[in-house]
């Protein structure tokens, strides 16, 4: 067990991108992608887990990046809510919460669209009860939901095509 103070080496890939970085043991995956990577999408709401605006995908499942230390992440693949854009070319997802006004103060919204692209990555026409368990760990406290089901559904429409 590394000392306290002490780092550890991490090797990831982000967003497609190698890092190798050293951490402290303690370091949580949040603070490792928003302080060391400058990574600021990804938020810290809760501190509990609850709220899920810390959401990204680690090795392709959704993970609460405020749950994990950052060296248990190793050798992991991590997309967060930047990966989703193609540079200033935003994603279907980004367009359509913008479009359906699925976000009103925007600080859960990187998150649901975390779970969104998840959902989408694995069921193409999510039906409603589909969508509301995917996104059962983000909590908005602005839009009422309405409106982000709207937007999960439009982004569906825009990824396949129709």
């Amino acid at each position: 067990m590394p000392e306290q103070g002490s780092s550890v080496a991490i090797a990831v890939t982000v967003n497609g991108r190698k890092v190798q970085a050293k951490v402290e043991p303690r370091t949580l995956l949040v603070e490792f992608i928003r302080d060391e990577l400058d990574l600021t999408g990804t938020h810290i709401g809760c501190d509990t887990s609850f709220c899920g605006a810390c959401t990204v995908l680690l090795n392709g499942r959704t993970v609460k990046s405020c749950t994990l230390f950052a060296v248990q992440a190793d050798g992991g693949e991590i997309m967060t809510v930047e990966g989703l854009s193609d540079g200033e070319t935003l994603h279907p997802i980004q367009q359509a919460f913008g479009e359906q006004h699925g976000l009103q103060c925007g600080f859960c919204t990187p998150g649901l669209m975390m779970s969104t692209y998840h959902l989408l990555q694995h069921n193409a026409h999510p039906g409603e009860q589909e969508i509301r368990k995917a996104i059962a760990g983000n909590c908005c406290r602005c839009t009422g939901y309405q409106n982000v089901f709207k937007s999960i559904q439009a982004a569906a429409a825009k990824m396949a095509g129709s």
